[in-house]
């Protein structure tokens, strides 16, 4: 039963990547939703048995079956990242004692899913464009924010819910609205502050500051060895989004890990 009800998870993942995979695409090149995939190079429609997550990519070896031009590796590897954080998501939460299922959980549960699918939504498209969409922001704000509500209502702390993620999104989009003011846009987008109101909003106190802690140590790391290798220079634009974003999803599933070992190094040293 429990190996079925993962496969399950994993499986809805696997078809939330795919459709993360073609939103992503749309939102850069403004097409339709409704529209029919098609192959951006040879622009011919994709059949439903060439769409199947993951599978289609390694039947056709990774090149389109008309045209035979390579198929990106994002569409398998977002698929397949997508299934094993939906599964993960759910077993951090419920960890095999299915007796706590509940409704507050539902909405814990939806909550984690959503905010995975908006995260990598913004690791993808900064890689590729450098750029956070509001219209992947602002709706983000509201979806989150009335599940933070829900969850708070049934648990009975509604009004502490309320506060918090009022206060915990103020602090994370301050953050970065502070930089933005004092380096003029020169140091962080518009785009950055808006992700920092969601981090706050997701994780609330004290995850939002290990969050951003987090994804500036590797953010930094990762910047240096890319200057090394001759990948990037001094004072060259990184997208930094994907740090923000893979901090949030991080800190989701072992924020207290992270915040307890921290806190124990201290009192060690």
């Amino acid at each position: 039963m429990v190996y079925l009800l993962f496969t399950f998870i994993f499986t809805l993942g696997l078809m939330i990547g795919s459709f993360l995979n073609c939103l992503i695409w749309r939102l850069h090149t403004g097409e339709g939703m409704m529209d029919r995939s098609r192959c951006p190079k040879c622009k011919h429609k994709i059949s439903w048995y060439d769409n199947i997550p993951v599978l289609s990519y390694l039947f056709l070896l990774g090149k389109c079956r008309h045209c035979k031009e390579g198929i990106s590796w994002q569409y398998p590897v977002v698929e397949f990242v997508t299934g094993v954080l939906f599964l993960l998501a759910f077993m951090v939460e419920f960890p095999i004692d299915f007796e706590i299922l509940n409704l507050t959980s539902f909405f814990i549960i939806i909550k984690s899913w959503f905010v995975i699918s908006v995260m990598i939504i913004v690791f993808i498209y900064d890689l590729r464009w450098y750029l956070i969409l509001d219209r992947v922001m602002i709706p983000s704000f509201i979806i989150v924010f009335l599940l933070n509500l829900a969850s708070g209502y049934l648990s009975g702390n509604l009004v502490e819910i309320l506060w918090k993620s009022l206060i915990c999104g103020i602090i994370g989009g301050s953050f970065f609205l502070i930089q933005f003011l004092i380096s003029k846009g020169k140091w962080i987008g518009g785009g950055d502050i808006r992700l920092g109101f969601l981090m706050g909003l997701v994780l609330l106190w004290p995850g939002v500051i290990i969050a951003l802690m987090l994804a500036y140590i590797s953010g930094a790391i990762i910047s240096v060895f890319l200057i090394m290798i001759g990948k990037k220079k001094w004072g060259s634009q990184v997208p930094f989004g994907i740090f923000l974003s893979t901090a949030t999803i991080v800190t989701m599933f072992w924020g207290q890990v992270l915040a307890d070992w921290y806190l124990n190094l201290i009192l060690v040293t």
